[in-house]
């Protein structure tokens, strides 16, 4: 039998790596060529359009069937499960959110030089996870 919810839990978890990398790679080394305003202004746009059905439920939905998927599997489907939950969900909770509301109140040029400072390193971090994530996930399948 085709492991369904495996499947689904790679996928997710290779959708938000492909997310959390085009940020590293393209979108925040664009905004960091742009003015400091200019950089807070459009952070600030993202940071209020990522909060909309088909982001948060790609994001939140993928952890909660990673753990589905765990309980459901093995140990390479834990390792995925742990991987996107606490690479993902909980990275994005504890460190990105209270940095991009600290941007959000304040936004000057020393703001957003500390912003790209400790949020781009952390969104790397992301996308490893979520990727080594996808992978755990794709071998839980095979198994």
């Amino acid at each position: 039998m085709v492991p369904t919810v495996t499947i689904v839990a790679a996928l997710g978890c290779g959708m938000m790596a492909g997310v959390f990398f085009a940020f590293s790679a393209m979108v925040m080394p664009g905004l960091r060529r742009a003015e400091p305003a200019v950089g807070v202004a459009a952070m600030r746009a993202v940071n209020l359009a990522v909060v909309n059905p088909a982001f948060l439920g790609v994001f939140l939905g993928t952890a909660v069937v990673g753990v589905v998927a765990a309980f459901e599997g093995g140990p390479w489907a834990w390792a995925g499960a742990a991987l996107y939950v606490l690479g993902g969900i909980v990275l994005t909770i504890g460190f990105h959110i209270p940095r991009n509301d600290r941007l959000a109140r304040r936004g000057a040029a020393e703001d957003w030089a500390r912003y790209l400072r400790e949020w781009v390193p952390a969104n790397h971090v992301r996308a490893l996870c979520s990727l080594a994530a996808a992978a755990s996930f794709t071998l839980a399948a095979l198994d």
